[in-house]
């Protein structure tokens, strides 16, 4: 069932061609900017992956994948959810050093998303990874990293509005980073969606930090996969939207499980079976490198940067009648 809203009174900033040439600029702005800024190389990626690999991530664990099988090889096959653990593989296999990573276009399908504004069946993202030391694995280091990727936003959009100055919303640099304990310390009584968004409308840039393990109300803040982020290591990267008049999610990174984070993980969540996978394999014998990555969605960040209400109209999905219906109601026209 769709939870479409229009804000009321929402014209677009572009028409339906100009929306498709900002986006097509935007894109091509970001990646530039983004791999210079955290030394990356643009690499392929799969769209399917074999069931029995353990290369798919199973997100919340809820989740189920698109699967078919293929007869030419006498297995069945998944459509990836998102490339976290197959990243980690290729920068191994590629041999990459430490200090470089890689990008490249993800593109999923999630069959389970429930329908809003922002989530569609169809997730495109960059993803990316990179190799960082031991020394690395700290709060300090992943700050560092989160304030990269916002200036990078943040400059992407200043080129954008000065191309199109019709565009609104300027983004602030000024990231508050919070744990989610303590996001739940100081909003005892609210849901953890509504906590993300008091302090986002407060401080408009936003880093929630140490996602995936349960809080102090035994609750978690949001589920989290056990065996890519290290939960202590984690965080979403949120911005407050002026369209939507709320908090807006763009990317969901951290530093990764090393053989040690990642057992314990396996263990909290009864998953300790999946050591036997050949990638939880390869990480607990050692061979693949300690790295540090996440997703920015690029139809999140189109929405956001060119003043869009509903990520159709930045993407080319499927949508129910209900979203459809609400849409077409407010003049608000799907690719």
């Amino acid at each position: 069932m769709s939870k479409t809203v229009i804000p009321e009174g929402y014209q677009p900033s572009l028409g339906l061609y100009e929306t498709q040439k900002a986006i097509s600029l935007l894109k091509r702005i970001f990646e530039d900017t983004l791999s210079g800024s955290l030394n990356l190389r643009r690499v392929s990626a799969p769209l399917i992956v074999t069931e029995d690999s353990g290369l798919n991530d199973n997100l919340n664990g809820v989740e189920r994948p698109v699967e078919f099988d293929i007869p030419a090889i006498g297995t069945n096959a998944q459509i990836v959810h998102s490339l976290a653990k197959w990243k980690r593989l290729a920068l191994y296999e590629y041999s990459f050093s430490q200090g470089s990573g890689l990008y490249t276009d993800m593109n999923a399908v999630r069959r389970d998303e429930e329908l809003d504004n922002l989530h569609s069946v169809y997730v495109d993202q960059w993803d990316w990874e990179k190799v960082i030391s031991e020394k690395d694995r700290n709060i300090e280091f992943l700050k560092e990293t989160v304030r990269a990727i916002v200036k990078a936003i943040c400059t992407t959009q200043d080129t954008m509005m000065k191309i199109y100055p019709e565009l609104k919303g300027k983004l602030s640099e000024d990231v508050f980073f919070i744990t989610s304990q303590d996001l739940e310390d100081m909003y005892p009584s609210l849901s953890p969606r509504d906590r993300e968004k008091e302090i986002t409308k407060i401080h408009k840039t936003v880093f929630v930090m140490q996602i995936g393990g349960l809080l102090n109300s035994g609750i978690p803040h949001d589920g989290r996969a056990p065996d890519y982020d290290d939960w202590e290591l984690n965080g979403d990267i949120l911005f407050w939207n002026d369209v939507l008049d709320e908090q807006f999610e763009v990317s969901s990174m951290g530093i990764r499980v090393n053989p040690q984070s990642l057992m314990r993980q396996l263990k909290i969540r009864g998953r300790e079976e999946w050591a036997k996978l050949p990638f939880h394999k390869a990480l607990l014998d050692g061979i693949l490198p300690l790295t540090m990555g996440g997703g920015i969605g690029q139809s999140r960040l189109s929405m956001l940067l060119l003043n869009k209400a509903h990520i159709g109209e930045v993407q080319v999905s499927v949508w129910d009648e209900e979203t459809l219906a609400a849409c077409k109601a407010s003049g608000v026209k799907l690719l």
